[in-house]
């Protein structure tokens, strides 16, 4: 897999948001509205949690597929383009290694 599969899956969303099918759970979800789509996302955030808790780490996999779909339904009804969001993952990237400092309290004074 590469990365053109997330691109190739927002690209048919926003097809489906522009072109409604009838019969389309994706143009369902987006004729229902952004409560739908957000129970949804909440839905499926549960459902990785609770396979991530079993040992079938293809179980898990589903439900990660299924949050992802989900939460790239949720960014083409708010209008985020999926290139904002692989920037700022780029731009996070660069900071991995680099630890925050955390306050530290000092309970002696």
């Amino acid at each position: 897999m590469n990365n053109d599969v997330l691109k190739q899956l927002y690209e048919v969303v926003i097809n489906r948001k522009n072109n409604p099918q009838e019969g389309s759970y994706t143009c369902y979800l987006f004729d229902k509205g952004l409560d739908k789509i957000l129970k949804k996302v909440g839905e499926e955030s549960a459902e990785v949690i609770i396979a991530a808790k079993g040992d079938n780490n293809n179980d898990t996999a589903n439900e990660i597929c299924d949050l992802l779909y989900h939460l790239i339904v949720l960014m083409v009804q708010n209008n985020i383009p999926l290139d904002d969001v692989m920037a700022i993952l780029d731009e996070r990237s660069k900071k991995i290694g680099n630890l925050k400092q955390f306050h530290v309290t000092d309970k002696n004074s």
